[in-house]
């Protein structure tokens, strides 16, 4: 059955632009966009149902590439901490950050951390988000890694979202292995992550590169099995100090280096040659009260695909809301409304390896859009929080939650 949705203007993201369409109409068949153009120029399409957007806004799904929304445990405590004068790497040294999520998490059952990330997705799918990445990493064995990729994959399951999920089991050491980091390396590599390969709960692997995580020796090692599972990387990097991760990342054709504050204009040429996406933050930057910008004007010059997420996490960016995120980018970072509305829609795609069937609106691609009440599409990023008036359609069907 064809779906007619005329009565609307569209910015469909095509190519990273707006790419605005005038008294547009879009016709979906099944989960698919069939056609999409301006209203007058639409050929006959035969039976099809009608819906009436009413003068709305249409853009993709928004799409959030970047988020840790699994886990066990609140990390309120630590924002106090942080705001009394104490830094991220003391509060870490000291048994906090990660490692008190991992703890947390580790006590957690299945369903207690579906019960939590639910709560949490809904917030982001109300916000018009269609598809969302998801990264474990809070379990840090292969038992409750498992766990947590269970729960990602159960989200997807019963969330009018499509969900992909990550691996970052080599996200901080966990406490069995102090000071044995390179045998944690070797666990990852030679049993956790073939065993949660061969039970398809991966769709990409990550890593954290930084001094109080991983060195890129290390996660070479990471990244070498992972293309022997034939899995996609993705890497945060020059988050907190330049190790050149994201040189790493693009070595191994990346799909994404996440982060980048401290990143070099050596680490843009390489990104931008490798095609791999810059995934920005600006959650966490905000949140840590970060000063060092990424580097923008490098990012542009030499052509890196900028995408924008919410980072969602306990300690660093407790962020329910990526139309916030695309105002902090604006805000924070100096990109356009159409540059943060990119980062979330054909650049977030992108970033997770989904831009041939994701991110835009175009012929053959899956139809997630969304149809906001507003006056133009800059609006999306320049209202601060609230609940903008939408309707929200995954594969051709909308959603009533």
């Amino acid at each position: 059955m064809k779906t007619l949705w005329q009565h609307c203007h569209v910015a469909s993201m095509a190519h990273g632009q707006y790419s605005i369409i005038e008294d547009a109409a879009i016709v979906t068949e099944g989960a698919h966009i069939s056609w999409i153009g301006t209203r007058t120029e639409m050929p006959p399409q035969g039976d099809v149902q009608t819906v009436d957007l009413n003068g709305m806004w249409v853009t993709p799904g928004l799409i959030d590439c970047h988020t840790h929304t699994v886990f066990g445990g609140n990390r309120s405590g630590e924002f106090e901490q942080r705001l009394q004068g104490v830094s991220y790497a003391e509060i870490a040294a000291a048994g906090g950050g990660i490692a008190s999520t991992v703890r947390a998490t580790r006590a957690a059952s299945e369903d207690q951390l579906y019960t939590s990330a639910e709560r949490r997705l809904k917030h982001l799918l109300k916000d018009g988000v269609t598809t969302v990445e998801i990264k474990s990493g809070y379990g840090l064995d292969l038992e409750n890694e498992r766990k947590m990729l269970r729960v990602a994959r159960r989200l997807g399951e019963h969330l009018p979202v499509t969900v992909r999920a990550t691996c970052l089991a080599a996200h901080a050491l966990p406490p069995e292995y102090k000071d044995r980091a390179d045998d944690y390396i070797n666990h990852i590599c030679g049993e956790m992550l073939p065993a949660l390969a061969a039970e398809g709960l991966v769709d990409a692997v990550d890593a954290f590169c930084e001094y109080l995580a991983f060195s890129t020796d290390q996660v070479e090692q990471v990244f070498i099995t992972a293309g022997q599972l034939g899995l996609p990387v993705k890497l945060h990097a020059e988050q907190l100090s330049s190790l050149h991760g994201s040189s790493l990342a693009a070595r191994y054709q990346a799909l994404s280096a996440d982060h980048l504050e401290f990143m070099t204009e050596e680490d843009a040429i390489a990104m931008g040659a490798a095609g791999t996406v810059a995934v920005l933050l600006p959650g966490a930057f905000y949140f840590l009260r970060e000063t060092q910008l990424p580097p923008m004007d490098a990012l542009r010059k030499h052509g890196v695909n900028i995408a924008i997420a919410t980072d969602l996490n306990p300690g660093t960016s407790p962020g329910l809301s990526l139309r916030l995120m695309l105002n902090m980018a604006c805000t924070l970072f100096r990109m356009t409304p159409e540059e943060a509305l990119a980062g979330a829609t054909i650049h977030a795609a992108k970033a997770l390896g989904m831009a041939e069937t994701h991110g835009s609106l175009e012929v053959g691609k899956v139809a997630d859009f969304v149809a906001w009440n507003i006056e133009r599409p800059a609006d999306l990023a320049y209202w601060l929080g609230g609940d903008l008036e939408k309707r929200v359609v995954r594969h051709g069907i909308e959603s009533t939650f």
